[in-house]
C-alpha cells in the first residue's frame, strides 16, 4: 500500500478527450521538475539578495568616496600661503602644501586619489578612489569595483 502511494505521488494524471468522445486518462512521470523549480527558484532569489546586499555596499562606499573627497578638500584648503597672505596680496593655497595635505588625509583614510589647486589657488579639488568587493555577487562574476568620490573646497576669508 505504501508504494502504491508513493508511485502515485511522483506521477501525474493528465486526461484528454479520445478519439471517439470519450476521456482517457494517461499516467506520466515528472520526476525531477519540483527539484529544477526549487533550483531556479534559489539562484533568483540568492541574485536577488546579492543585488540588495552589494548595492547597498556600493552605494555606502560611494557615500564614503564622497566623504573623504570632502575631508581632504578641506584638509588641502587650509594650506594658505601665509606669505601672500600676510602681505594683503591674496588668500591663496599653496599648492605643494595643500597637495601634501590632502596625500596625508587619503592616506590615513586608507584611500587612494589626488588632489590639485584650481582657480588661481582659490579653490581645491580632490578626487579619492575607493574599492569594493562584492560580497555574494562575486560568485556570479562581478566586481571588484572602484567607486570615485571629487569634492572641491573654496578659500573663504572673512
Amino acid at each position: 500500500m505504501i508504494a502504491r502511494v508513493a508511485v502515485a505521488w511522483r506521477l501525474r494524471r493528465q486526461t484528454g478527450e479520445g478519439g471517439g468522445g470519450e476521456r482517457t486518462t494517461r499516467w506520466r512521470r515528472d520526476d525531477g521538475a519540483f527539484t529544477l523549480m526549487v533550483v531556479a527558484f534559489a539562484a533568483a532569489l540568492f541574485l536577488m539578495v546579492g543585488l540588495s546586499v552589494d548595492g547597498g555596499g556600493r552605494l555606502t562606499t560611494l557615500a564614503r568616496a564622497d566623504d573623504v573627497a570632502a575631508e581632504a578638500a578641506r584638509a588641502a584648503a587650509q594650506a594658505i600661503d601665509l606669505p601672500t597672505a600676510i602681505s594683503g596680496d591674496a588668500d591663496v593655497a599653496n599648492p605643494v602644501a595643500a597637495k601634501a595635505a590632502a596625500e596625508e588625509y587619503l592616506r590615513d583614510a586608507g584611500a587612494t586619489g589626488h588632489a590639485e589647486v584650481i582657480n588661481n589657488g582659490t579653490a581645491v579639488r580632490v578626487t579619492v578612489h575607493i574599492g569594493y568587493t562584492p560580497k555574494i555577487l562575486g560568485a556570479f562574476g562581478l566586481g571588484p569595483w572602484t567607486e570615485t568620490g571629487v569634492a572641491t573646497a573654496r578659500l573663504l576669508t572673512g
